[in-house]
């Protein structure tokens, strides 16, 4: 059973909202469910800034993307059917 809620939000940020959720082809509706689900669902909300890598940390980042993007294989690990075959591999690193 659905029901209407009556809250207030600052203009900007319905605006903002109102055109992310347009751009990914959900409702305004659907966005605001999704997050009040999940706060009763966990009892709790989280503010804070997102994660920023450091430099050295984002040179390896960009650089394994890059390689990722580039196809280059023998820059990653092959998939592993075991742990006997990972440690084959691992110990022929050495």
């Amino acid at each position: 059973m659905k029901t209407v809620m009556s809250f207030k939000v600052d203009k900007d940020v319905r605006d903002k909202v109102r055109k992310v959720a347009k751009k990914i082809g959900v409702p305004l509706s659907m966005v605001v469910n999704r997050q009040l689900k999940q706060f009763a669902k966990d009892q709790r909300i989280e503010f804070g800034e997102p994660l920023v890598p450091n430099a050295k940390t984002r040179k390896i980042l960009d650089e394994a993307l890059r390689d990722i993007r580039e196809g280059r294989e023998d820059k990653f690990s092959p998939a592993f059917t075991d742990t006997r075959e990972m440690d084959k591999y691992l110990d022929g690193l050495k």
